[in-house]
């Protein structure tokens, strides 16, 4: 099962944009998640109120869960969704978040006192030069907008700061009460920014609850818990190495349901940003004795 967790969380993390795309034409950004969480926060409710539940023995463990769900959950899929809703393709913003590999290692160097290589800042930049290359052809082709490319660079960074602060304060949170707790918080922030924000309206549809029920049961309640498992498991940078998989995936996936084509100039830049995670994940060689 655990050779098989990296793989299944690549495969329901990159369906995450799909449902988003499948879901938006139909209710505004803010609304959807706070309505998706507002779900999830119904399902988890009877099962940690009737089931034997582990809860936060400090109140400032329950508030380092609620800060790691609002940039995991509330930054990250909150600048997501508003940036498809704004036209940005949805392999183009799962590729520019998932570069998260390059700035988890970039903050672990910078935040942890961790050695960073100079083989891995070439791959940083490498990296960023691939991404800025596919966002480069977008805009050319009138795919997107700036602030929208704006909007997921920002989800970007929530969601690197959000995989250091899970791993360095909510480690062992239980799964049951920690995700319970962040679906409260979540929702209550979603709740909040819906109503400044938005009309909430609501065109109920086939697609939107397909959309409602993937993104509810599969990816916050199947892939979250992965990634946490995943986070107890192994390291920060580790983990985040797998996301560099999931643009190709989403890309594939765009293509055959929304049509999302790649130039050669996006190819390529995709091309590069696998190059600079790889040169940023590579374990040196160990020395001949």
């Amino acid at each position: 099962m655990l050779g098989a967790m990296p793989i299944v969380f690549v495969f329901l993390w990159s369906t995450g944009f799909i449902g988003a795309k499948l879901g938006l034409p139909y209710i505004e950004p803010m609304t959807f998640l706070a309505v998706r969480f507002a779900i999830c926060t119904a399902i988890f409710l009877p099962l940690v109120l009737l089931t034997k539940t582990r809860w936060p023995s400090r109140w400032q463990d329950g508030v380092h869960i609620g800060i790691s769900g609002l940039l995991m959950h509330g930054g990250y899929l909150g600048f997501v969704f508003w940036a498809i809703s704004l036209g940005v393709p949805a392999g183009t913003s799962a590729l520019i978040v998932g570069i998260q590999p390059l700035i988890v290692a970039a903050l672990a160097g910078l935040l942890l006192n961790e050695t960073i290589s100079i083989r891995q800042w070439v791959g940083l930049l490498a990296g960023l030069g691939g991404v800025f290359l596919v966002v480069a052809d977008k805009l050319s082709l009138g795919q997107g907008s700036v602030f929208g490319i704006g909007l997921c660079f920002v989800a970007l960074f929530c969601m690197a700061f959000g995989t250091l602060y899970q791993k360095k304060f909510c480690s062992d949170m239980s799964l049951k009460s920690g995700n319970f707790i962040q679906f409260v918080v979540v929702t209550i922030y979603f709740s909040l920014m819906a109503y400044v924000m938005e009309e909430g309206t609501i065109v109920w549809s086939g697609e939107l609850v397909f959309a409602l029920g993937w993104l509810v049961l599969v990816l916050s309640l199947g892939a979250v818990t992965l990634l946490y498992l995943l986070l107890r498991k192994g390291a920060a940078a580790t983990v985040s190495s797998l996301f560099f998989l999931v643009p190709p995936c989403t890309a594939v996936v765009a293509y055959i349901l929304f049509d999302e084509r790649l130039s050669g100039y996006s190819f390529l830049g995709m091309a590069v940003v696998v190059v600079g995670v790889a040169l940023v994940n590579m374990k040196p060689r160990k020395p001949l004795k």
